[in-house]
């Protein structure tokens, strides 16, 4: 096999697809330490590796790389990327494999194709096997900026414990439904000293309103809205300070990941079959079990197709707030 000097990854979208990526990049650094480690994403989501030591050059879809390369790692697999590795001048070209038709025997008709719960970090590991590039069991990862975590730091002062909560997701079924969320919040703020930070995009500052409002006045001054008003990497700085996290199946969910935060995970019309739990970071799973009509897509949907979206309704307030409580007191 000739010398590997120069590697191309691509993945195109989104926050946390990327991060998944970001053991990989580790692990091909590991492997070809004197090899130069370019990738190639969205513009959006380029801030989420500028800091990567891993990483040589970022390129994007609006201006892509024009050299040539010994390998190119496509974990994007899809129309726009094959695109892309077609116009690369590539020595060798792996890509990652996706296995959607599984996913859509699961979703249609309820088979489990899948021998186990295999992390997408390992599928896209697989690409790589000619390669010879060894896993290395560690989780992903986030670098934060100075400024980033400068930023941060007033929010995790004054020794008191602090939960961020991503209630945030694209899709409505992967999200608890805000009123859900500020009961279980009257739970935790009512039995200890705690601190809860809500973060989200600019998409989700209604919910976090919602969540607010919902909750009972003498707990609203524990609650600090950052919702809308973070950058992704200042987001990251914050999960990184904080103690413990509350989140959907989210982007947040794996940058938190990348913190080895306790995660406090809530999984709606998801399904942990799919690869997308937190990767090597301690989590406690909240799922209703045995709901035939679940997991209802593999990406989540705007509306549940039942009416009755039991696959959030039927969680437990009371159960995960004691979860949070334990950790707590045991942290």
């Amino acid at each position: 096999m000739p010398a590997i000097q120069k590697i191309l990854v691509i993945r195109l979208s989104s926050i946390g697809d990327i991060i998944l990526t970001t053991p990989v990049l580790r692990r091909l650094h590991a492997a070809y330490p004197d090899a130069r480690i370019d990738f190639c994403t969205k513009p959006p989501f380029v801030t989420l590796l500028s800091s990567n030591p891993r990483l040589s050059a970022i390129y994007t879809t609006e201006q892509l790389p024009g050299e040539a390369y010994d390998l190119v790692v496509d974990l994007q697999n899809n129309h726009r990327s094959r695109t892309i590795v077609r116009s690369l001048n590539a020595k060798e070209k792996v890509k990652y494999q996706k296995e959607n038709w599984k996913k859509w025997l699961m979703v249609q008709w309820k088979l489990d194709l899948y021998s186990a719960s295999q992390s997408v970090v390992d599928r896209y590991q697989a690409a790589l096997n000619k390669f010879e590039v060894p896993d290395d069991l560690q989780g992903c990862e986030l670098y934060p900026s100075p400024s980033d975590q400068a930023f941060a730091e007033p929010y995790a002062e004054g020794g008191t414990k602090t939960l961020a909560l991503c209630f945030g997701a694209k899709h409505f079924t992967k999200r608890f439904p805000p009123q859900r969320f500020a009961a279980l919040l009257s739970l935790l703020l009512k039995g200890g000293s705690i601190r809860v930070l809500l973060l989200g995009g600019r998409e989700d500052a209604s919910k976090a309103t919602e969540i607010l409002n919902a909750l009972p006045p003498p707990y609203r001054s524990k609650v600090i809205n950052l919702s809308g008003s973070c950058s992704l990497m200042q987001t990251a700085a914050i999960l990184q300070l904080s103690d413990a996290v509350l989140t959907n199946d989210t982007g947040l969910m794996h940058m938190a990941s990348a913190f080895g935060k306790k995660l406090f995970v809530l999984f709606g019309s998801s399904s942990s079959l799919f690869g997308f739990l937190p990767y090597h970071t301690p989590y406690d799973l909240f799922q209703v079990d045995g709901l035939p009509c679940r997991p209802c897509s593999h990406i989540g949907r705007n509306r549940c197709p039942k009416g009755h979206f039991r696959c959030m309704n039927d969680l437990s307030e009371e159960r995960i707030a004691g979860h949070i409580v334990k950790h707590f007191l045991r942290s």
